[in-house]
Order: C-alpha cells, then structure tokens, then sequence
C-alpha cells in the first residue's frame, strides 16, 4: 500500500535565545556535582509535534488540498510511466516530481497565512499579531503569518511517499 507522509526533517530547533539559555544551563551543570550536562533542545520534530496537536496544520494543509495533492501524485506516476514507455531509464522515485510540488504548495500554505481565517482556536497565533521574529536582531516588527517565526518549521518540512 502506497502512503503519503508528511513531516519535518527532526534538526535542533536553534535561536540565539536557546543558545544563550544553554550556555548558562551547560555552566549551572558544570559547577553541580551528579549533574550531567543537557542540552535541553526543541528539535523541528518536537515543535511540529506541539503544533499539529494544538493547530492541526499538516491534518488541515492535507484536507484542504486533498484534490490537488491527488492530482500532483497521478501526474508524478503517470510521467514516471511515461518515461519508461518511452526508454528512459527507470527512476528512484516515481513520486519525486509529486513530492516536490506538495512542499511548495505546503510552503504557500504557511506564507499566504491560509490556517488564519479558518476558525482555529488560537490562530493567528499572538506571536503573530505581534510580529515576534525570531530571524531579526529587533525582535519585533510588522504583523507576520502564523507558524514561521524563524522559518525552521516551515524549512523543515518534508512530503514522502513509501
């Protein structure tokens, strides 16, 4: 059975604030006999596990282009058959061309703000409303999309088929 997955590539989840608070932390150990050092970091996998079940993003993202995702994986198969057809060798991966177009169109999503006027609770975030931006040295500035504070989350996100 074909299935199509989507998720994140599981990275830190890195900002200069983390990085700041794990320094003192790793110190605060250090100085504490028994203390092993920990790092104490969010990954992308933890922070997308937090946001699908408090948001629903990927569920939501899924169901609101079910038709078009369809669509993209028939196209990827059909041009992968059609190649063969023709002579082309045989790819790894019939569903690359499919796959691909899924994460932009996932990355659209995110950036046009779509979760944003469908009655979500909490969506727009308030970090959002706030415009906290966690990629600039001011950390705060026009009102911005739900969801890409630094750009990780949405960077990180992979669609696969097994």
């Amino acid at each position: 059975m074909t299935v199509l997955h989507l998720g994140v590539i599981d990275i830190p989840y890195i900002t200069f604030e983390s990085l700041r608070d794990r320094r003192q932390r790793l110190k605060k150990n250090a100085s504490t006999p028994g203390v092993a050092p920990s790092t104490g970091l969010q990954t992308t996998g933890d922070v997308a596990g937090y946001l699908e079940n408090d948001y629903g993003i990927m569920r939501t993202f899924y169901t609101r282009n079910r038709a078009q995702i369809v669509k993209e994986l028939e196209n990827s198969f059909a041009g992968a058959v059609e190649s063969i057809a023709m002579g082309a060798p045989p790819t790894l991966s019939l569903t690359s061309a499919a796959t691909s177009k899924i994460e932009d169109m996932f990355h659209r999503f995110l950036e046009r703000g779509e979760m944003e006027g469908l009655g979500i609770p909490g969506v727009p975030t308030e970090a959002a409303k706030r415009g906290v931006n966690h990629r600039l040295k001011i950390k705060r500035g026009a009102r911005r999309p739900s969801f890409i504070d630094t750009g990780l989350y949405d960077a990180s996100f992979k669609a696969w088929v097994d």
